[in-house]
């Protein structure tokens, strides 16, 4: 567990990339809403995130892969309104600097997902 565990960091790490690039791009460029760039950075990220975890991390060759890819997805949906709620809780309401107050709820929602992921997506 704990190689898969460093697995899924390094390719978190990646995610945090994507996430953080598109987020930045949709906030500052695009100027939309900062939950919303949020929202759309973090749901990018955990589709390359599934990807590199299902073929690296786990190394999972289970056939029902629409299957596997919902419970991912749906497990990253309940990640992101942690990831949302730490936001709120840090950035707006105890006025943190939204990047720093993101990569909290990131080190947070890393740990939900991988247990959950680890006991529940990829199991086969």
């Amino acid at each position: 567990m704990i190689a898969e565990f460093i697995k899924f960091c390094v390719v978190g790490g990646s995610g945090v990339g994507v996430d953080f690039g598109i987020t930045y791009l949709l906030k500052e460029k695009a100027r939309i809403n900062k939950y919303i760039a949020n929202s759309a950075g973090f749901v990018c990220a955990a589709t390359t995130n599934y990807i590199l975890n299902r073929i690296w991390t786990f190394a999972n060759h289970d056939p029902a892969i629409t299957q596997q890819y919902l419970t991912f997805l749906g497990i990253s949906v309940v990640g992101l309104g942690i990831n949302n709620g730490i936001i709120y809780l840090l950035a707006d309401r105890m006025r943190m600097n939204f990047y720093l107050s993101k990569l909290f709820a990131i080190g947070t929602v890393t740990v939900w997902n991988f247990f959950m992921n680890y006991y529940f997506t990829f199991t086969a």
